[in-house]
């Protein structure tokens, strides 16, 4: 699995996140992963390591998301570009082993693939003013 498919994954865990209960979260991201084409236990390990780490820090993330989105409430964002954008302050703020600008680029990246016309420009925007 390269790393942008990582992600991307990760990207789908954080968004089912949304649409179910706190209490229905462990058993999402299983059914999740069971979906994957027998993803290795070193993948199945860092997928499920990296949406905890993601979803631990969301409170932080959310403020900081809060901060650089001027003009724009987190409630009133798509949900496809809130969860790319949670994702990318992660690896802005909270991971020191991603270059910012590669963040941004795969945020970017995965707006072009998941979000609306306007989300790539509307994340990179976010984004720049965090790095």
């Amino acid at each position: 699995m390269t790393r942008r498919e990582t992600r991307e994954h990760i990207f789908l865990m954080l968004f089912r996140k949304d649409f179910h209960e706190v209490n229905e979260l462990d058993e999402q991201i299983e059914l999740y992963i069971s979906e994957l084409e027998k993803p290795t236990i070193e993948e199945y390990s860092y997928l499920t390591s990296r949406f905890q780490a993601v979803v631990s820090k969301l409170e932080e993330i959310d403020a900081i998301l809060s901060e650089a989105s001027s003009g724009w409430k987190l409630n009133r964002m798509s949900k496809v570009d809130l969860t790319i954008l949670r994702l990318a302050v992660y690896e802005l703020r909270f991971d020191d082993d991603i270059p910012g600008k590669v963040a941004i680029n795969e945020a970017v990246e995965i707006a072009k693939k998941f979000g609306g016309d306007e989300s790539p420009s509307f994340i990179n925007g976010v984004l720049a003013k965090l790095a």
